[in-house]
């Protein structure tokens, strides 16, 4: 049974890093660099720690992008409040993300991440045969190590590990919880101390601030995410060259 929590444990926080700190804090904002090698560096630990639910950071950075200049409004992404339940936002970000990764929606031509496309690589890690393969690997370590049939019911949240964290986050980040700055849309700071989504979880903090690489803004809020980037000497200056800093565009009570 210890084997078990500690691989969903691991397999939760791993993904969650590769989704804020790489996904979020380096594709779409660019807080801060990385040398090509590093890129492809942290291209096969995005894929090794999301697994079956691995996203294109380039996709990715698109997708967020938008979601910050439409923020709650009808245009963005992944907005609780144009969304009747969790399932049905979730369903309408899988669409919108996948015609971006297959360049066919209008924000291609409007967004341009802070990382560098690699093409081939975001297509065999996206393709079923590899989520397939990560998914029997999940499998294989319950059936190993698991001690009941019970246990297995764990497996669908490895499968969707990465859509299951967007879906905390976008959902209850724009929902519940207290506000400290006024902004443009209806973002919200779900939990005081956020431990368990690394510092996604101060929505409001981060789109008062949209350009600052730390999220936790009073003595109390704890960004995991922000810590982790400044033990790896990751946060000071930001990689500004391919993208102009994200700015909330519009006002969600009127657009």
């Amino acid at each position: 049974m210890i084997t078990i929590i500690v691989f969903f444990i691991a397999h939760w926080y791993l993904s969650l890093a590769a989704q804020t700190l790489f996904l979020h804090r380096y594709a779409a904002h660019g807080y801060y660099q990385l040398s090509p090698r590093g890129e492809k560096i942290a291209y096969w630990l995005n894929l090794l720690f999301q697994g079956s639910s691995y996203l294109s950071p380039y996709a990715y950075g698109i997708l967020h992008k938008a979601h910050h200049s439409y923020s709650d409004t009808k245009k963005d992404p992944h907005s609780p409040n144009q969304h009747a339940t969790p399932i049905s936002m979730m369903l309408h970000t899988a669409t919108e993300y996948m015609d971006i990764f297959n360049k066919k929606h209008e924000l291609n031509n409007i967004f341009t991440p802070h990382v560098t496309e690699w093409r081939i690589f975001d297509s065999i890690a996206s393709s079923w045969p590899v989520r397939v393969l990560f998914g029997a690997v999940y499998f294989a370590v319950y059936y190993a190590f698991a001690p009941h049939w019970a246990f297995y019911l764990l497996l669908p949240v490895h499968f969707l590990m990465g859509p299951i964290h967007g879906l905390i986050v976008n959902w209850c980040g724009h929902k519940y919880g207290y506000r400290n700055k006024e902004t443009p849309d209806l973002s919200t700071n779900t939990l005081p101390v956020d431990l368990f989504l690394m510092g996604e979880l101060y929505q409001n903090n981060h789109h008062g601030n949209p350009n600052d690489i730390k999220f936790s803004k009073t003595w109390w809020e704890i960004d995991l995410g922000y810590w982790c980037l400044k033990i790896l000497g990751l946060t000071q200056g930001s990689k500004r060259k391919k993208a102009s800093p994200i700015k909330e565009q519009v006002h969600a009570k009127t657009a």
